[in-house]
């Protein structure tokens, strides 16, 4: 069932993406709701997995891999709708590969992503229920008042500005939390690599 709840976001999201491209301003401020919905089923089918004792290797791997198209994906069409810098998806997926890249070398010797980290502050930065919990919220205002942005710029509303301004601030304090949440993987992946055996 958490499977399910976890695949059934891809429909969803080119479903929402579809509805930002070719639907009215009224269509895309229902996008709103429509965008946290999506993001709150990552939560759900996590909830069920648990509850249902149905947590196992795939389904890590299928949240994550979910996760992270959802995360992607968003911010290209974000900034192909010119709502954002391009340089946000850039930072972004540069920061993904090269942090998935060093995690593939730490679980090929063994270790699982969060206990390739070493140092209190960057498990704390990395793996914290805090963190982790924070990245999300902040990527689920931006993703919100972006698409809201979208529907007051579609209908020419006059306060369109201040939200697009909360929108960039939340869309850069994302970015924020992702390199800080990368940057540690990358700094004790580097040192993990350099030993000499």
């Amino acid at each position: 069932m958490a499977n399910i709840i976890t695949l059934f976001r891809f429909p969803l999201l080119f479903l929402y993406i579809g509805l930002l491209y070719f639907g009215d301003a009224q269509v895309q401020a229902w996008c709103v709701p429509f965008i946290v919905i999506i993001i709150l089923m990552d939560t759900l089918d996590g909830v069920v997995a648990r509850s249902r004792n149905e947590t196992s290797l795939l389904g890590s791997v299928l949240d994550i891999a979910t996760d992270r198209t959802l995360e992607l994906v968003l911010w290209v069409i974000f900034a192909d709708l010119n709502l954002i810098s391009i340089l946000v998806p850039v930072i972004v997926i540069t920061r993904g590969i090269t942090v998935d890249a060093v995690r593939a070398i730490g679980m090929r010797k063994g270790k699982k992503a969060f206990e390739q980290l070493k140092s209190p502050l960057s498990q704390f930065l990395v793996s914290s229920r805090f963190m982790r919990a924070s990245y999300g919220i902040v990527k689920g205002f931006a993703f919100g008042t972006l698409t809201l942005n979208l529907s007051l710029r579609s209908a020419q509303a006059a306060w369109e500005g201040p939200i697009h301004a909360a929108a960039l601030t939340f869309t850069w304090l994302s970015v924020l939390i992702c390199l800080l949440r990368g940057i540690p993987v990358l700094i004790e992946g580097y040192i993990v690599l350099s030993e000499k055996k």
